[in-house]
């Protein structure tokens, strides 16, 4: 079976130094807030050309603090995809504030920055966009618009860590960026991690704060905060892999331009970058209105396939009541159509060669 990703893979390959790391933060037994998750963050903050990068639980809670610390709260209502993952939006609720979506770009499965202007009202205090499957998001726009109307830029970089915005890596153009190292991403651990990146040094206290029960001194609590520290064994893996990142994601490239070279199905739609961005391919995702006999032919080969994502988050029952739902014809039509292929920077051209045969002979 040739599945979405191959972690064993990958593990195999670097073995010697992931288990020597593993074992040294072991033998050092300091495992909350340790020298791994300390010296990460500063290989992080120096990867990203910025001052500050704050290892957190997860993905989820990177977004989560990082609006909290930007002052996003009860009523304020936050503008982002409806063609996501649903911890974008959920984070949102959770701080009973209100995602407000803006349909996506059919092309790049973004959000289409020429419709945000529209949903800003009075109550508006915050854009997060999407790099959706490792391709940035045009930030130009959305940052003049938010000079303007004077909203905090959260970006969610979940699925395109070293991807390139003009000349800059996402996570340092907005006022944060938020990043998942769970074990599929570009850049991963073996179990859940998170990191946010803040050029501003209050901004990025408060976050400290926040990850730590709102604390800045052992046992005085200044803020309502939470339990979410990115754990030291899963740094000291990621700072293994923080070395190839690079390497990782032109192997991704690489297969990229194989599917792109040999897949040539009348009526399927490859997934294109743009010419001010680097795309990292999380994810191949192409678009056919054949998307499930496509799929049911892969099943067959033994071959994976995925659909990200099948309901947009308008349409999902914790979301479906709040108004505004009714002009996102383009997520709902992608939600119809996409199929993710097997992506990851191991994978062989000869499985790709299969895999677009299936595709092409269907």
């Amino acid at each position: 079976m040739l599945p979405m990703v191959d972690l064993h893979r990958q593990y195999l390959e670097i073995k010697e130094e992931i288990d020597a790391a593993i074992h040294q933060a072991l033998d050092q037994c300091q495992f909350i807030l340790g020298p791994n998750v300390s010296e990460f963050e500063k290989e992080i903050a120096a990867y990203l050309n910025l001052p500050f990068a704050i290892g957190v639980g997860n993905g989820t809670d990177a977004l989560l603090l990082a609006l909290q610390a930007c002052g996003i709260g009860e009523g304020d209502e936050v503008i982002t995809t409806p063609f996501t993952f649903i911890a974008t939006a959920e984070v949102v609720g959770q701080l009973k504030a209100i995602p407000v979506f803006v349909d996506i770009d059919p092309v790049t499965f973004n959000l289409d920055v020429m419709q945000i202007e529209k949903k800003i009202t009075r109550k508006t205090k915050a854009i997060v966009p999407v790099h959706l499957f490792g391709l940035p998001v045009d930030m130009d726009p959305i940052m003049a618009l938010a000079q303007r109307y004077e909203l905090k830029v959260i970006e969610d970089c979940a699925q395109a860590f070293g991807a390139e915005y003009k000349g800059k890596k996402v996570g340092s153009i907005g006022d944060c960026g938020c990043f998942s190292f769970f074990p599929s991403k570009n850049l991963a651990c073996y179990g859940d991690g998170g990191m946010i990146t803040a050029r501003d040094a209050e901004l990025a206290e408060r976050i400290r704060m926040l990850r730590n029960h709102g604390s800045k001194v052992r046992y005085y609590h200044d803020l309502l905060g939470w339990n979410s520290r990115l754990d030291e064994i899963q740094a000291a893996i990621l700072r293994v892999k923080l070395k190839r990142i690079d390497a990782y994601n032109r192997g991704r490239q690489q297969a990229a331009e194989h599917y792109c070279r040999y897949i040539h199905r009348v009526g399927v739609t490859l997934p294109s970058g743009a010419s001010y961005a680097s795309h990292v391919y999380h994810q191949f995702t192409l678009k056919s209105k054949d998307r499930d006999k496509l799929a049911a032919a892969l099943q067959q080969q033994d071959i994976s396939s995925a659909v990200y994502y099948p309901v947009p988050l308008h349409r999902q029952a914790v979301f479906v009541q709040l108004p505004g739902n009714n002009d996102l014809t383009m997520s709902e039509v992608c939600a119809t159509e996409v199929l993710s292929l097997p992506m990851f920077p191991e994978l062989t051209e000869e499985e790709i060669r299969k895999t677009a045969e299936v595709i092409n002979n269907a």
